[in-house]
């Protein structure tokens, strides 16, 4: 064989390889990255609250990163259940992904049945952000201590409410997990997301809400609102003054909030696993983290398997919190 044959066979079979390359990609969209089409992050919570203000800063930076369209849609409703089950019963070409939340994924099951298993039918990708919740009361509540806050409950059982963003949210359980720890009857009121549960808050028409720090510090700077106690086992640096529920006689009590990504199982593997890699690289990059802590956000990325173990750590801590509490979906 002569070298002009060599070279003319030589270039056949990269030819032929090529459009081998090429017609796979074509059989499986899912197997060019990225998706071929704007991306989806899918929010479970009204725009306004603090899984919008993450989710939006994250999509901004991802978008730039791989160079394709992040679109933030925000699907309010049931808590963030709606959102979840949306994008469980979706698409699994890796256009769409999902900032799941404590509530949907680890409190929600627990409570009612679920059009969609956070296991089964959800594919994990990373960690998100974590943050404590802030127990705030309006300024005419008549209080301004935690301790002011229980007499008050005490005194007339039932007389006191508290706002979350939804049956079976991370506001919920925290503010029933209060109720056990304080042994009072607070009233849950449930709202469709965080932006509405604090304007009613603002308005005196709730008295509490265990709240995330983006969302209620800028009323605690203005005084519209009364910080009483956050909800991690130590005082978050950008709250400094707040003391927590555990420091106030109740030793122990924590009750965090978190997001992570998770997409739909039906999701190559390949493609969640490129995910992780472009998410991971989003949370450590210098300047989300610092827009992050403005807002009091702590970037939490993980491994899929890290997250893996931790989701199913928080459902069993909070399903035992649920029966211990005989608490239901209201």
């Amino acid at each position: 064989m002569n070298k002009r044959s060599i070279l003319l066979r030589a270039t056949a079979l990269a030819t032929l390889a090529m459009l081998g390359t090429t017609s796979s990609f074509a059989a499986d969209p899912a197997a060019v990255f990225p998706p071929n089409k704007p991306v989806t992050l899918v929010v479970g919570f009204a725009a306004g609250g603090a899984a919008d203000a993450a989710a939006r800063m994250i999509a901004k930076k991802l978008g730039e990163n791989i160079g394709q369209t992040v679109v933030v849609d925000n699907r309010g409703g049931a808590g963030g259940n709606i959102a979840h089950q949306q994008v469980a019963a979706g698409t699994g070409d890796g256009s769409v992904l999902l900032f799941g939340s404590v509530g949907p994924l680890t409190i929600a099951p627990h409570l009612m049945k679920l059009p969609y298993d956070p296991f089964k039918d959800l594919s994990p990708i990373s960690g998100g952000v974590y943050f404590p919740n802030v127990l705030v009361v309006h300024k005419g509540a008549g209080v301004k201590t935690l301790a002011e806050f229980v007499a008050k409950a005490k005194a007339k059982p039932g007389s006191v409410d508290f706002a979350s963003t939804g049956a079976g949210s991370a506001s919920h359980l925290a503010g029933e997990l209060f109720n056990q720890r304080a042994n009072i009857d607070m009233v849950h009121i449930p709202y469709k997301g965080g932006a509405p549960a604090l304007q009613d808050l603002l308005g005196e028409r709730v008295t509490s809400y265990f709240a995330a720090p983006p969302t209620a510090l800028p009323h605690i700077e203005t005084g519209k609102l009364i910080p009483l106690a956050t909800t991690g086992l130590t005082r978050p640096a950008y709250m400094p003054n707040i003391p927590t529920v555990a420091e106030q006689g109740y030793p122990g009590f924590q009750a965090l909030n978190w997001y992570a990504f998770v997409a739909s199982s039906k999701t190559p593997k390949p493609m969640l696993d490129r995910w992780n890699v472009e998410i991971v690289k989003v949370l450590n990059d210098p300047e989300v983290k610092v827009a992050l802590a403005k807002h009091g956000l702590d970037p939490h990325p993980t491994t899929r398997a890290e997250f893996a173990t931790f989701m199913k750590k928080e459902y069993d801590q909070w399903g035992a919190i649920v029966k211990e509490r005989k608490i239901t979906a209201q």
